[in-house]
């Protein structure tokens, strides 16, 4: 009996290191079969949160690598801006996704002419891990008590204070001119489905294009 109790706390002891050591792959793997099919080629419902098309970008209260941050100025590319609003790069899967994608076509915003930025909810340090672990470049800011969200309009109000969610948006990306004017916004409602990242800069820079054409 004594051999037994002994064979099966090994078991048990080689399950839980097996268990351990594997732990982040397994989450990844479940990670890659959640999002397998989250993209879409466009933003085709009438949920349409956030600011107006033509009404001026109204700030942020955000931070970044410790300062407070009003503005996307320094952000922006000679073309224009893409803020792109996710949920959580700690626990939200479609999010994370989302800004790896971005990230593989960082260039072509870039050559495009157009700014990326991102924020979440999540503290500097989560947004830290998750970048540094996936070799993130794109700029990513941490909302304040919700301002920046409640600001922007596109809180999710179906969280209070206290919930461990409340303070997270409803993922988009607004695409704001040089001059600060709004000039479009991809907005699904369904948190998980994001229009895909080539799509998504079409849209943007005929959003510009035909704002530069019409000043």
């Amino acid at each position: 009996m004594k051999k037994v109790l002994i064979a099966l706390a090994l078991i048990v002891l080689v399950a839980g290191v097996a268990l351990y050591l594997f732990q982040a792959p397994l989450k990844d793997a479940a990670y890659d079969t959640i999002t397998e099919n989250m993209f879409v080629p466009a933003d085709t419902d009438d949920f349409d949160p956030g600011p107006a098309v033509g009404s001026r970008f109204p700030g942020l209260q955000a931070s970044y690598q410790g300062r407070v941050i009003t503005l996307l100025d320094e952000f922006a590319g000679d073309r224009g801006t893409v803020l792109v609003a996710s949920r959580s790069f700690d626990w939200c899967p479609y999010c994370m996704r989302q800004l790896v994608q971005l990230q593989e076509t960082k260039e072509a915003y870039d050559a495009a002419g157009i700014g990326l930025v991102a924020i979440t909810y999540d503290a500097p340090e989560l947004q830290l891990a998750f970048t540094e672990k996936h070799g993130i470049t794109i700029p990513v800011l941490s909302d304040l008590n919700a301002l920046s969200f409640k600001t922007l309009g596109i809180l999710n109000e179906d969280y209070s204070q206290g919930d461990s969610q409340y303070g997270i948006p409803h993922p988009g990306m607004i695409v704001i001119a040089p001059d600060g004017t709004v000039v479009g916004k991809l907005f699904i409602e369904a948190y998980s489905s994001r229009v895909d990242s080539g799509a998504a800069l079409l849209v943007a820079q005929e959003a510009l294009r035909a704002h530069a054409s019409s000043n």
